[in-house]
């Protein structure tokens, strides 16, 4: 879709949700069409995490129709708190749901066992799972990272490596492609993640025609390896120590040693996460 249609259809969209009962007249009259998009949501779920892939699919258009169907899963129908404070309605539950072909699965905070089993169960069929963030440490916990390389947040790096040591880590990758397993860097990777998922889909026209019409200038879409920056660990200086496991700025007094070095922390969970296995200090 060209940067005209996406302003016909947002203008047409907004005209039609002025008009009182227009949201529900154009469910009962539209059924859903494209391919089956699942984001998976729980309480302090990131918003650009899940906003920006959202924006990206449905900016996609093919002969005059939406390419993709977007919908959000959740333990319940109850509004869920977003990042911030946002209030999101589910559009269904994890027993509700129609299957998808894609899941999105962002940085969230309240995940369930019912989550995890529904992400493992629908994933046998999906095209693609993807998470962004460290919603890369929920993937994990499915089992189906398991023996692959995995993005997450650059914050996330230590926690995914110790928590779970059958997935290889790649500090510095803005996504990673494994096929029907895809992972994103931190928070605004999740974009070029999508862009290049809509580039597997519909090809690299279709991908450019939605950077144009979103106005959007970054070029990691075309650079899996582009989180360079993030390559090595940040550990701040003396006076201004950072955490070695979250990257955050760390308090000087929860500290450990190894290997002749002072390590400093944030919180005593990220220094008990370090002391668990300090060898990975000079990998992650």
């Amino acid at each position: 879709m060209n940067r005209r249609e996406l302003l016909r259809q947002t203008a047409l969209f907004g005209l039609a949700a002025a008009a009182p009962g227009a949201s529900e007249a154009q469910n009962a009259s539209h059924a859903p069409t494209g391919v089956p998009v699942a984001f998976v949501i729980s309480k302090d779920a990131v918003v650009m995490d899940f906003a920006g892939p959202w924006a990206v699919f449905q900016a996609v258009w093919m002969k005059d129709k939406p390419f993709f169907n977007l919908y959000t899963v959740a333990q319940t129908k109850e509004p869920v708190s977003a990042g911030g404070g946002m209030k999101i309605l589910p559009d269904y539950t994890f027993k509700t749901a129609p299957a998808p072909k894609l899941i999105v699965i962002p940085a969230q905070g309240g995940e369930t066992p019912e989550m995890i089993e529904w992400i493992r169960s629908a994933s046998k069929t999906t095209d693609i799972t993807m998470s962004v963030c460290t919603g890369a440490l929920i993937l994990a916990k499915t089992g189906l990272l398991n023996g692959k390389s995995a993005a997450t947040h650059h914050g996330g790096y230590f926690a995914l490596a110790v928590n779970y040591p059958d997935v290889h880590v790649k500090r510095g990758a803005r996504w990673v492609d494994e096929g029907h397993i895809m992972t994103a860097g931190g928070i605004s990777s999740g974009i070029d993640l999508a862009l290049h998922v809509v580039e597997k889909y519909c090809g690299r026209q279709q991908a450019e025609d939605v950077i144009d019409a979103m106005e959007y200038q970054g070029q990691g879409w075309l650079h899996a390896d582009a989180n360079e920056a993030y390559k090595r660990v940040n550990l701040g200086t003396e006076e201004h120590p950072i955490c070695r496991v979250c990257q955050m700025k760390a308090d000087r007094n929860i500290k450990s040693v190894y290997g002749g070095r002072t390590y400093y922390f944030c919180s005593k969970n990220c220094k008990e996460l370090f002391d668990k296995h300090p060898e990975l200090a000079d990998r992650f």
